[in-house]
């Protein structure tokens, strides 16, 4: 049995989608997955390079973050505005919550233990500020790197998700959100939960924040209690496989924009490529139009600016929606 989430009509009415993933949840996601050591086509490299530079004192959140199941609850500040904001309220967390929290979190774990080096955490105000500079440290080298892949993903998406309600309501946007763990049989919201978490949730008139992620790839994430309104989160509607780039590589592309920047991109491409740096989620058709050139040249030139790492396109039914790389807006500003 799957997990299921319970609309009414005032729900509906209040369902909304968050501007981009949010940073403590993207934290919390990439912590798991370094452990679990799934999904390797996509988060291999990632992995390899995010374990390499954490040290020690930093995989204490292992201990606190498992690869499935609950996290510790002060350790949750999904509508933080920042990682530093998030930080911050892990460093000023009260005694009296963190015993809560952690006595409950081991409760839940059905026989799960409080790590030794955790068991003062309640009451040693130096123990729980070094444990908040490793949240802020971990992600520093597992996400921080890769922010700008991320704020263009999240874009791709957002177009993608705006195309969805325009066509087809909300009924379309819940049903792609991602077919494979989450169903949209309405009323309810089937969702497949990596923990294998079952049951029902009635949101009441709260509605639900649909929150995109990069790094949930797969399953799910949900917080029926989350205030202002639950939430749950839904992999941004891109599939590349390469989407974290060495560093090396992203800096390779760069520094090889100059000496070939007459072939790759003369008049028409480099309109094309402003095109899409200015109107992010348009179809080949729009493309097309906005640059006045015809849409198989249009396809044509955003096929080359995509294997160039210039631009990132989505799929929604039968429709091309092309979005400019961060690699793609440095160039326009730098040819600027």
């Amino acid at each position: 049995m799957p997990l299921r989430i319970h609309f009414t009509a005032a729900d509906l009415a209040r369902t909304r989608l968050a501007e981009g993933p949010r940073p403590m949840l993207e934290l919390d996601i990439a912590v798991r997955l370094l452990q679990d050591g799934a999904h390797a086509a996509r988060f291999g490299a990632w992995r390899r390079q995010s374990l390499r530079r954490l040290p020690p004192g930093v995989r204490r959140l292992f201990d606190l973050i498992p690869p499935t199941g609950w996290s510790v609850d002060f350790l949750d500040h999904t509508g933080a505005a920042g990682i530093d904001e998030a930080v911050e309220r892990v460093r000023a967390t009260p005694a009296a919550r963190v015993r809560r929290d952690m006595e409950a979190w081991a409760g839940r774990g059905q026989g799960r233990a409080v790590p030794a080096w955790a068991r003062s955490l309640g009451g040693d105000r130096r123990l729980l500020g070094e444990l908040a500079d490793a949240v802020a440290h971990a992600h520093r080298e597992v996400v921080a790197p890769y922010q700008e892949h991320m704020d263009v993903l999240s874009r791709a998406d957002r177009a993608l998700r705006a195309r969805q309600v325009a066509h087809g309501g909300l009924d379309m946007l819940l049903s792609g959100l991602n077919p494979r763990c989450i169903r949209w049989d309405a009323p309810v919201l089937e969702l497949t939960m990596a923990s294998g978490l079952q049951g029902d949730i009635h949101l009441a008139g709260r509605g639900l924040l649909l929150i995109p992620s990069v790094f949930g790839a797969v399953f799910p994430a949900v917080d029926e209690s989350a205030e202002p309104q639950p939430w749950l989160t839904y992999p941004v509607g891109v599939r590349d496989t390469d989407l974290f780039l060495p560093s090396v590589e992203t800096a390779r592309v760069l520094s090889t924009v100059p000496d070939s920047l007459t072939a790759l991109l003369g008049h028409t491409r480099a309109v094309v490529l402003w095109t899409i740096a200015e109107h992010p989620g348009c179809t080949t058709g729009e493309l097309a139009r906005r640059a006045g050139i015809s849409p198989a040249s249009a396809s044509q030139h955003a096929t080359v600016l995509r294997t160039a790492g210039l631009s990132h396109t989505v799929r929604h039914r039968n429709t091309a929606l092309h979005t400019a790389t961060y690699a793609g807006t440095h160039l326009l500003g730098t040819a600027g």
